[in-house]
């Protein structure tokens, strides 16, 4: 193999104790295997049949040399710099499996995310809280990720909870245990009896930011808990409903019918007693014509909320189909529908990629284990050279990933979801 080229010293400040100039992750770095220039593998680009194959190792390996840079770069001195290091770390964890390469660094990457969201700003803050879920989504469901968790939960429950922290941070650090967000979202509530501050369009953004993530932690409770839960909101939310925010009635909305999703799996007999008046508020809100809104808005409210009303009145799902290179996924519930959009709201580009790779990914969506597909098989496949190389890649991650194990005796560790 090639011996990779000297590198100079790219990471040095610059004369009178400038800022470093950092290079941002970019679409080179990640290769072939970034999603976020070839969504649904759709964009060969200059992958033609005929040019020269990738040496995976010196890829990697050149990968692995600039993002321990873009850590270090943390630490950096300059806030500008830090939070730069940050973003292309987000993209790199985004659009490329990174298993080893995290979990050798897992607890460094960990100090330094506390280390940006103590001593950083706003948009320090939500970078390095992105971060974190990414460093999570790479980990898996392992007690690693636990580890990561118990570390950084406590300070991101301090932003979260801290009414003096800019909006944007408590927006973006919404990891905390569900009493904390049930405190935030549940302000919107007194909408009508307390306008004193609380119909802000910022405290909004932020209550639907509550709202979303405590839906989402609902999916995996016991049902026991999920019991109590419901009674507790769903008399409540649908005074959301009438908000002047278009965002907080569509996620009221789909928090309705995902609540009611989970009360009829619990009991077959489920009963909603103001049945009739939250139908009339649905319907309302699935043909509104009010001249006032944007023509963008009223499409993208009827639309939802013509969905919400069928689960709610005739327990119905749309099923959706997402494609990721051969294999196809089933959206056919509204738990489902919340989960996917989350990973989709925390990869970005990179949702397929890692649909197709990602162990964590593919066991939360039962999926099972990431398709390898032999040379023989790709070949007789309709695909380009672009996707073959896209599973060659994966297969050659994989067996790295099990080497790794199998070199540090790493026992099997238990779900923690």
């Amino acid at each position: 193999m090639p011996k990779p080229k000297k590198r100079g010293s790219n990471h040095q400040r610059g004369a009178g104790g400038q800022p470093r100039n950092v290079q941002p992750f970019s679409d080179e770095d990640a290769s072939i295997e970034t999603m976020s220039h070839c969504s649904g593998f759709s964009d060969p680009a200059s992958f033609t049949e005929d040019g020269p194959e990738v040496d995976e190792e010196a890829t990697q390996e050149d990968l692995e040399y600039k993002l321990k840079g873009f850590i270090d770069l943390t630490l950096d001195k300059s806030a500008k710099t830090r939070q730069a290091a940050l973003e292309s770390l987000k993209s790199a964890f985004s659009s490329k499996i990174l298993y080893e390469f995290v979990m050798e660094r897992r607890m460094t990457l960990a100090d330094s995310i506390e280390r940006c969201i103590k001593k950083g700003k706003s948009d320090e803050q939500c970078a390095a809280a992105g971060l974190a879920c990414l460093l999570c989504v790479q980990m898996g469901s392992g007690i690693e990720s636990e580890e990561i968790f118990k570390t950084l939960g406590p300070v991101l429950k301090k932003i979260v909870c801290d009414g003096t922290a800019s909006i944007q941070a408590r927006q973006a650090e919404l990891h905390s245990t569900m009493e904390c967000l049930e405190n935030i979202f549940t302000k919107a509530y007194q909408r009508d009896r307390d306008t004193n501050g609380v119909s802000s369009t910022h405290n909004t953004v932020l209550h639907i930011s509550a709202l979303l993530a405590w839906t989402l932690l609902l999916t995996i409770c016991p049902m026991n808990e999920v019991k109590k839960k419901i009674e507790m909101h769903l008399h409540k939310l649908p005074s959301l409903l009438s908000c002047d925010d278009l965002n907080m009635r569509i996620a009221a909305g789909e928090t309705l019918a995902l609540l009611f999703e989970l009360a009829r799996e619990t009991d077959a007999d489920f009963f909603y007693e103001d049945m009739e008046l939250l139908t009339e508020k649905l319907r309302a809100l699935a043909t509104d014509g009010n001249k006032h809104r944007a023509k963008v808005d009223k499409r993208k409210q009827r639309s939802v909320f013509r969905d919400v009303l069928r689960a709610v009145e005739e327990r119905d799902f749309p099923t959706e189909m997402v494609k990721f290179g051969p294999e196809r996924m089933y959206i056919d519930c509204w738990v489902k529908k919340q989960t996917y959009d989350t990973f989709k709201e925390v990869l970005g580009s990179g949702m397929q990629y890692h649909l197709q790779s990602n162990d964590f990914l593919r066991n939360v969506f039962e999926l099972g284990p990431p398709v390898m597909l032999d040379a023989a098989t790709l070949k007789t496949m309709k695909i380009s050279r672009f996707e073959r190389h896209l599973y060659n890649s994966a297969a050659f991650k994989a067996r790295t990933k099990a080497r790794s194990k199998c070199r540090d005796k790493r026992a099997d560790v238990g779900e923690f979801f």
